[in-house]
């Protein structure tokens, strides 16, 4: 079973993407609110990082340019997550893919299903 870990602050958000990558036979882990997302995933080690960009108390890109520079960092596949088109600014620190809100669920399954 392939591990997901979600970084992600809006709440109906996270419910919902638990319900549907539970549905689609990913184990999922939540990052808490105050967890530190660098240390909990490479403590974790997650098959797949799915990170927002803009969350309430962070930057998407500055943590995951952090986990790249951490050892073990560049061992997880990340696809970030925005409602804006930064897809380029996602690639250029490293991130495996980047997929457009809103989103359909078919749509989010084709690239984790494309990161391994």
């Amino acid at each position: 079973m392939k591990t997901v870990f979600l970084a992600e602050d809006d709440m109906t958000m996270v419910g919902l993407l638990t319900t549907l990558l539970k549905m689609e036979g990913y184990q999922v882990t939540v990052m808490g609110r105050d967890a530190d997302i660098v240390e909990s995933v490479l403590r974790t080690k997650p098959d797949i990082l799915l990170m927002d960009v803009r969350m309430v108390d962070r930057n998407g890109i500055e943590e995951l340019a952090r986990l790249r520079k951490s050892p073990g960092g560049d061992a997880v596949c990340v696809l970030m997550t925005s409602g804006l088109d930064v897809k380029e600014q996602c690639l250029e620190n490293g991130a495996d893919g980047f997929i457009l809100k809103p989103f359909m669920p078919e749509e989010l399954f084709n690239c984790l299903r494309s990161m391994g």
